[in-house]
């Protein structure tokens, strides 16, 4: 039998439909794929990390448009919409609406604005990228708004603020916005250790936190298993651990207190940190202003050398 056929361990086509109801709300869409993907096929699963990461192209983009840019064909978002206990993929479609109308007044020009964007990715001329890596940046951008909880900002600032030490691992594409934050949280006099991956220690460095430090986790798509390891090392510990990934369905879910989800635009070679290092640089901004005793406008010195 495909696997395809197979959700949750439910079939989609032979076993008749439950009494209960999907849901009817993004959110509720959302946590009943959290409850379900362990159990999901590949396609599947790859269906519900586009839905998750993408999630203004869900409500503006056409089933064939979204399959393409997914890499499955158009008849497996029906089939996994149906699986769901959905009539069709249009139903989810809708509930993607709603989430892109009530989060954002303005839905008609909003909705434009991303289908202008969407059209200018024919350009494959050099002037072309830039204005593609553009248009997706602001979108990244302005989807944290929307997105991004403030009592998550508050919760994790306060845990950074208190924080004996907070330690830093992120590598490969993640390892700029973990050395940033090294230089932000050194510059405010914050002690922070940065779990480098050089000399295959970062696993062993990760052991000597202590019951009063943090771990702050940065990794995207595909995620590097150094670094999972830590995180789930680190949380079995009792230590709280804060992370920036790319979506909810991250293996870092499971072991954050707090996550950052920041959905990210495929591109052909690479994908932009615009994002996860505004998400970044607010923490420690935040953290910043909590050790400046609520400075409105708190400082980042800089470092200045003497003439010699």
């Amino acid at each position: 039998m495909d696997r395809d056929s197979l959700i949750g361990g439910v079939m989609d086509h032979n076993t008749p439909p439950t009494d209960t109801p999907p849901p009817d709300t993004y959110e509720g869409f959302i946590r009943l794929i959290h409850e379900r993907h362990s159990a999901m096929s590949n396609t599947y699963q790859a269906i519900a990390l586009y839905l998750t990461q993408n999630p203004n192209d869900v409500a503006v983009r056409s089933v064939n448009a979204i399959a393409e840019s997914c890499g499955v064909h158009a008849s497996s978002f029906v089939r996994f919409a149906q699986a769901l206990g959905y009539k069709g993929f249009r139903d989810v479609q809708a509930l993607f609406q709603q989430r892109l109308e009530t989060a954002a007044p303005g839905f008609g020009a909003r909705v434009q604005s991303l289908r202008d964007g969407m059209a200018a990715r024919d350009d494959i001329s050099e002037i072309g990228f830039l204005r593609e890596m553009i248009v997706q940046d602001i979108a990244s951008l302005e989807g944290l708004v929307d997105e991004i909880s403030g009592l998550d900002m508050a919760a994790a600032a306060k845990l950074m603020e208190r924080a004996e030490t907070i330690y830093l691992v992120g590598q490969n594409r993640s390892s700029p916005v973990v050395l940033l934050m090294r230089y932000l949280l050194t510059m405010i006099g914050k002690r922070c250790i940065l779990l480098d991956a050089s000399g295959g220690l970062a696993t062993h460095m990760a052991r000597s936190m202590g019951p009063r430090d943090v771990l702050f986790a940065v990794s995207f798509r595909y995620y590097a298993n150094e670094v999972v390891q830590i995180v789930d090392q680190a949380a079995s510990a009792g230590h709280d651990v804060i992370a920036i990934s790319d979506t909810t369905l991250s293996p870092l879910a499971k072991s954050a207190k707090i996550l950052f989800a920041v959905p990210e635009y495929q591109q052909s070679l690479s994908r932009s940190l615009a994002a996860p290092m505004c998400v970044a640089q607010a923490l420690v901004v935040a953290t910043a202003a909590r050790l400046q005793k609520g400075a409105e406008a708190p400082l980042i010195p800089h470092v200045t050398q003497k003439d010699t």
